[in-house]
């Protein structure tokens, strides 16, 4: 290759990369990762990982692809795919790509059968959520397979998928190659537990709000590009630890919630027509209206009032007021929808009229 036609070439990765970085928004088609595409290009790049992204079920499904492909020494790109902002396929067309996976998710409607075909290349899906079924009676090509699979998370899928690739392959000395080091597997495999019984909404391990708690401040470090130590920090989770971390965390929340308790006052619900409960202004501490709706419910079901705790706090000219309830058998969204807001049974919220408002306070304060 001439140095002329290497110029040329650089010219034209470096316009296509500004095309493609017009509205590309937070950053996902971003320059790294387009010049991450680019070099695949160069280099011919076979396998190619998307990860639903921001979702831990995607990143650890990305780590496992990275350990199989590290393991075997296979050249892989690894890129998060947002819904926000996500890859067209345009973007992705890599001379010589073998394989795509797409894990936690499936990508928009004929994403992966457009790319199969452009590309000429075997697309392998992972999810678990109901919303994906519609995909699966759709015809596809041949080269498209995806598994789907609503009793199991993405992540758990993927990890026996490469798990079980690997252990047909064997080393030069005859041994099967393992996907993770015995040192990592115990602890690796009970967070994907974790995970799993929050992405199926089983919520029935032990702690399991409080693993959810301590894997939030996660969520920030998931996008390879952007962190290029993930894989490692993914690695060394603990499931003790972020349940230690979440119950620190609630705990601080509730103490400072139980500080705004000692000013409650009862409301007359919809002026009564609802019932009545105790609530709390909560100007300032907006924050932490879960906490403090839901340890009035408790207070408000003590005081034989309806088990609904009312925050309430400002919200420019009006006041916001956010229901919480306890008791399984209250609906606090009917209140709410009532006064054109919404949400579940057991958290809802709405704007309020100041005028409306003072028609709900009793008389007598608790």
């Amino acid at each position: 290759m001439t140095v002329w036609t290497k110029q040329m070439r650089k010219q034209k990765w470096r316009a296509m990369s500004a095309l493609f970085a017009v509205g590309r928004g937070r950053g996902f088609r971003s320059d790294a990762a387009l010049e991450a595409i680019n070099k695949a290009r160069e280099e011919r790049t076979r396998n190619l990982v998307l990860y639903n992204y921001p979702s831990f079920s995607g990143a650890f499904s990305a780590f496992f692809a990275h350990l199989f492909h590290s393991r075997l020494h296979f050249p892989c790109l690894l890129l998060p795919f947002s819904s926000v902002a996500p890859f067209r396929v345009e973007d992705l067309c890599i001379e010589g790509l073998e394989s795509v996976y797409l894990l936690d998710f499936l990508g928009p409607k004929g994403f992966a059968a457009e790319l199969s075909q452009r590309v000429l290349c075997q697309v392998i899906g992972f999810d678990h959520r109901k919303s994906v079924l519609a995909q699966l009676t759709q015809d596809r090509p041949k080269e498209v397979t995806f598994y789907v699979d609503l009793e199991k998370s993405s992540s758990s899928a993927v990890y026996e998928y490469f798990s079980s690739k690997l252990s047909d392959t064997k080393s030069p000395d005859g041994e099967v190659v393992s996907l993770l080091n015995p040192e990592y597997q115990d602890r690796v495999e009970m967070v994907l537990k974790y995970i799993e019984d929050a992405d199926l909404r089983r919520r029935s391990l032990p702690n399991a709000s409080a693993f959810s708690v301590g894997l939030k401040e996660w969520r920030s470090k998931l996008n390879c590009i952007t962190n290029p130590y993930m894989y490692e920090q993914l690695l060394e989770m603990s499931s003790i630890d972020l349940i230690s971390k979440g119950n620190s965390y609630i705990s601080a929340r509730q103490s400072a919630a139980r500080k705004l308790l000692d000013k409650v006052f009862k409301v007359r619900l919809g002026r009564g027509f609802y019932g009545e409960c105790l609530a709390v202004r909560a100007d300032g501490n907006s924050n932490l209206s879960d906490e403090i709706g839901k340890q009035l419910s408790v207070k408000s079901a003590a005081s034989a009032l309806r088990p609904i705790g009312a925050v309430i706090y400002t919200c420019r000219n009006n006041l916001k007021m956010c229901l919480r309830s306890t008791d399984s058998a209250t609906d606090t969204s009917e209140i709410a929808k009532a006064y054109g807001g919404g949400g579940t049974p057991s958290s809802s919220s709405f704007i309020i009229r100041m005028d409306e408002y003072n028609q709900w306070l009793s008389v007598n304060t608790s």
